[in-house]
Formats: structure tokens, sequence, C-alpha cells
């Protein structure tokens, strides 16, 4: 999920006060109608624009306008038939985003926490590539925190209180001094017979006690990088960082399985998956594949510059040394390799997109001959050609790699209705260490690249299952390979 903006105030007539946020009139806003609100902000040949949707499933809807009195600022509205709604203000530009992350979300707090109106989830952060959704984790023992336990806990002063009018809203603005105060006065706005118990402020979870929130520099050791690296990334906004659950001074914290959470998709990463198949060779990192190539090619060029008499005696004599022109082998060697990671050796995209329509055919292929009930441990077979393809495709270019088999899974599940779980147990099932990838390497590959599992979730065995597991076996003569045309 983007990083979503700050608010920088609530609207008086919000449902759900943000804390620490400024209250400002909302009265000149038609908060009841989304085609009002996007009315608002539809007039040709000005700066103003609006819009509105329905959210997921029927739950209410959404909508966004410029301020008709500040351009640079905008409303957003998302109303829910039970919640209520939520009315904040916003930079104009922020507004498109806020509200296309609302469609499935109500409220929003401690740095992307997230409500639908049953469930709080930590922020969106795994992508799954199959499904092409962020991964959805809910919160353990997570509560809501209600304006009237606030208010009943401390009372404000109304008469303290400060609602600004929009034309005096400052983007910059320092937090409320007093925002009890402010609190207390919203409430005395709110509709006869609307229940503060009802108005969501703040979530509580365990995770999100003070003493198991994480620094920086935790932060930085359970990620696996500098924190010197963190903190430029959190100058320069860059790696998707997630904001700080809570700031106290200049001091950001964040809860544990946040941190841990951007770590996992750090991994899961184009980068990652290089990671998770990089062979060293000297001070060059680079997958497996590639530098099988670059050893194939230097050793090749060692032979042809050094071993065959008729090249060697045209070397001049300060050069006539097995190392000098192991040097240059080496260079060689390499200039090959570093072509492999160009589309000039090998068509990638072409290659990625084969792979993924012949892993489909296996699975439709392999569903007409599937029992009756398949079994939890069922699988597919892949015939060997499609496996090994696969299995050098993660070698010498992961991220097409997690392409093909990402787009493969998401297309079986949406043409031939197989459920995930059997998919991937049978891709794993399919491929075997080669081209210098461990089964180990092949796993953590994999483990990037699938449906990321609970914490507490462990990699399935390969091989037999729990009893009454049926893997199955295709008959022979379908599948036999045609030596005369090379064809399965």
């Amino acid at each position: 999920m983007p990083r979503l903006p700050q608010p920088l105030a609530n609207g008086l007539h919000t449902d759900h006060p943000v804390p620490d946020l400024p209250f400002v009139d909302d009265s000149h806003i038609p908060l009841d109608d989304p085609h009002a609100i996007e009315a608002v902000g539809r007039h040709d040949g000005s700066e103003m624009w609006g819009r509105e949707d329905r959210a997921y499933e029927g739950k209410g809807w959404m909508a966004f306008t410029t301020d008709p009195i500040r351009h640079d600022l905008a409303w957003c509205v998302r109303h829910h038939p039970d919640h209520g709604r939520t009315v904040l203000l916003y930079q104009d530009e922020d507004a498109p985003i806020v509200h296309s992350e609302w469609r499935a979300a109500l409220l929003f707090r401690a740095g992307g926490y997230w409500w639908d109106g049953e469930i709080w989830y930590r922020p969106s952060q795994i992508w799954d590539h199959a499904s092409e959704t962020y991964l959805r984790r809910a919160v353990p023992g997570a509560s809501i925190v209600t304006a009237a336990d606030i208010l009943s806990a401390s009372t404000g002063d109304p008469d303290a209180a400060y609602i600004l009018k929009v034309q005096y809203v400052k983007i910059d603005a320092a937090p409320p001094v007093r925002w009890l105060d402010d609190l207390a006065a919203w409430a005395l706005h709110r509709p006869d017979g609307a229940s503060l118990a009802h108005s969501v402020v703040r979530v509580h979870a365990p995770e999100l006690a003070g003493d198991q929130l994480v620094s920086l520099t935790d932060f930085a050791d359970i990620a696996g990088v500098g924190a010197s690296t963190l903190r430029s990334y959190l100058t320069r906004d860059q790696a998707d960082l997630p904001l700080p659950q809570v700031i106290i001074g200049s001091r950001k914290l964040w809860a544990r399985p946040v941190t841990e959470e951007w770590a996992e998709q750090r991994r899961r990463s184009d980068e990652g998956l290089d990671e998770a198949v990089a062979v060293r060779r000297g001070d060059a990192s680079q997958s497996a594949g590639i530098i099988d190539v670059w050893n194939r090619f230097t050793t090749s060029f060692y032979t042809a510059l050094w071993e065959r008499p008729d090249r060697r005696r045209r070397w001049a004599l300060r050069w006539r040394t097995a190392d000098a022109v192991r040097d240059l082998a080496d260079d060689l060697g390499w200039t090959v390799a570093a072509e492999m990671t160009g589309t000039a050796i090998v068509p990638w995209y072409d290659l990625a997109d084969t792979v993924y329509h012949a892993l489909v055919d296996e699975f439709a292929s392999g569903k007409d001959l599937e029992p009756p009930e398949p079994q939890t441990w069922f699988t597919y077979p892949i015939t060997d050609g499609v496996s090994r393809t696969l299995t050098w495709l993660i070698s010498y270019n992961p991220t097409h790699a997690r392409r093909a088999i990402t787009t493969a899974i998401h297309e079986t599940e949406r043409r031939l209705d197989i459920p995930r779980p059997i998919i991937e147990r049978s891709i794993r099932q399919a491929v075997t260490p080669a081209e210098g990838l461990s089964r180990t390497a092949l796993d953590d590959f994999l483990d990037r690249v699938l449906t990321p599992r609970e914490p507490d979730e462990k990699t399935p065995p390969l091989g037999a299952g729990a009893a009454g597991a049926v893997v199955l076996q295709m008959t022979e003569e379908p599948r036999k390979r045609k030596e005369d045309d090379g064809q399965e």
C-alpha cells in the first residue's frame, strides 16, 4: 500500500476524530451526498477537482473535493452505513491517494494501522504478486478507544478550544497544545442522539504498548541494514519505510511486527530475489547462472588465447605468462556474462511468458486426470522440460522467474479453480537443484515468491504428505518425449 499522506485537520462533523489534529469548520461542504461533494470540485477551467465512488462490497462510499475557498486543500469523506463518516482535510494533491485507499479501509491510525469496521490490520507492506494485492495481517488483541473513553477519563474545556476556519489552516502547523479541549468542543457539535461510544479515536493493541515499540537502531537490527542506511532512507523518503507508530519529540518509534514485515517485503523484492540465488566470485555478486556463464567463457577464452600455439606466439614477450592471459580471459568472460543481464543473448520477457503459459498448461492437463476428491497434500506433476526450464530461469534471472511463477498462479486460480496451496506445492516440488543452485537456495527463493506464511507456519515438506495424501502420477504415454522431433 502506498504510504498514506498525513491529514492536516479533522472536519468538525467527522464521527471519528484523528488524535492531535485541529478541528476545522466543514459546514460549507455537503457532507451527506457524495454526488454533491464531487460536484463542488467539478468546475471547468478551474483549479478544482472532485470524485465519488462506491466502497468495496457495497459498504458505503467515499468522495473528495477541492475546498472552494482554499484550492490548495481538499476534503476527503468516507461514509459507512453502520459506522458513520470520517471527514479529513488534506493537501489538494494528496486527495486522490487517500480516496483510492479508502475503498476497503474506514480508518487509519497509528502510522498506517487500518480498520474495516470489524478488524484492525497492520500497515499493508507485503505485496502478493500472484493476486496483485497487499497481504492483510490482522492485529492480535486489537480494540478501539472511543471519544467516550477519552472524555470520561479526562474532561477537556470546550470554552478553551479553538475551531479553525479553513482559510486559517497552516499546512506545517504544530499539533494543538490542548487537544482534549478541542475534542470536548467537537463533542458539543455532535447531533442529538449521536453516541460518543461509537466514535473511534485510537487503536489499542499489545504490540502498540510503549514497552513493545522499537527505535530506529532496533529497526535497523531487525531489518539487517545499517542504522545510517535506514536513517538515510528515512531522511530521503526512500525504500517505502513505514510511518512510525509514535513520535515522542523528535524520536520515532515503530511496532516490532511492522518493522519485521518491512524486512520481509525487502527480502521479497527484486533485490531480495537476486540475493537468494546470488553467488560471489571475487568482488562480484551475481545470480548463480550469470556466474556460471562468466566461468564458462573465462575458461573458453583462456584456452583460445593461451593453449593454442598458433595464437600464443602472437603475444609480446612481456605478456607471455599464464597469469596475464588468465586475467584477460577473465575480463572477456565477464563481458559475455554481463550481456546475459540484458536481452541481447536471452529474451527474458519472452522466456518468462513462455514458462508461465507452460505452467498453466501443465495444471490444465493434470486437472483432467485428478482424482475425484483431491486431498490436502495433493500435487500436480510438472514435466521435466518445464521443470528444468523454470529452474534455469530462477538461476539466471530470478526477477523474471518470479513473474512467470506468480502470473501462472494467478491464472491457474482464476481459470482452473485450483486452490493456491496445491498450485504452490506443485511448483515447489517441481524445481530441483541445478545450475549451481542448492535446495536451500531454491527454498529461500520460493519462500520469497510464494504466498507469505504466517509467522508460526512452517514450510510444508516435499514428498509424501500426511496420511491419505495423494500425489497424481501421469501415465507415460501422454507425456512421453518424442525423440524424433524433440516435442512433448
